[in-house]
């Protein structure tokens, strides 16, 4: 089945590749017009098991999935630090940042606390299961501060999943300029949020 998902936003060309598949489809291919949702169509056949082939033409590039070997391990999201128990609603704590700053008031002294925030997160006995990055807050990931950047990575090498908006870093100029962390979607981060114990919102 062929689905031509140019021009649509994110998740929409995952959501649409989701739904052929779901419906056994057979061969799925689906036609994109931007390096992001390759990236995160790769990601939806390897957590399925599938082989993925990307093929790129002018300006687009046709994902296709089949059954078949050559497909990566799937992702796993973080699980809980030791000790936790997950809770019947999910498992760990997912921290969602949508901004620049923390609080309201002074920008300067904003981007300071979330920086300090960030080290005193990496340096808790019991990391979180998800830092997820929205909006402002994808410039963190991105090389605003070498130290935030340092910490986020701590957090990441402790098994913190990181995930960062690819529709945000598109809209603004930093796709290419992610430092750690993932590039990801509506649909997966979503899912993380969902997934999640407790959820912060910064």
């Amino acid at each position: 089945m062929a689905i031509d998902a140019r021009g649509k936003p994110c998740p929409m060309p995952v959501l649409l590749a989701k739904e052929a598949l779901d419906r056994g489809d057979g061969a799925v291919e689906v036609l994109v017009d931007n390096a992001v949702a390759v990236e995160n169509l790769k990601r939806l056949g390897s957590s399925r098991q599938l082989s993925v082939s990307v093929e790129a033409g002018e300006g687009a590039w046709t994902v296709r999935f089949a059954a078949g070997e050559g497909a990566a391990p799937a992702p796993q999201p973080a699980q809980a630090a030791p000790g936790l128990a997950c809770a019947p609603a999910g498992c760990g704590t997912a921290v969602f940042i949508t901004r620049e700053t923390l609080g309201g008031g002074d920008d300067a002294l904003g981007a300071n606390l979330m920086k300090m925030f960030l080290y005193t997160l990496s340096q808790e006995d019991a990391p979180p299961a998800a830092l997820i990055f929205m909006n402002g807050g994808v410039r963190w990931p991105t090389g605003r501060d070498e130290d935030a950047v340092e910490s986020i990575r701590q957090l990441q090498e402790r098994g913190t999943e990181v995930l960062v908006c690819g529709t945000c870093l598109g809209f603004y100029g930093l796709t290419d300029a992610v430092r750690v962390g993932t590039v990801s979607n509506m649909y997966d981060i979503l899912e993380r949020l969902q997934g999640a114990a407790k959820v912060i919102t910064l």
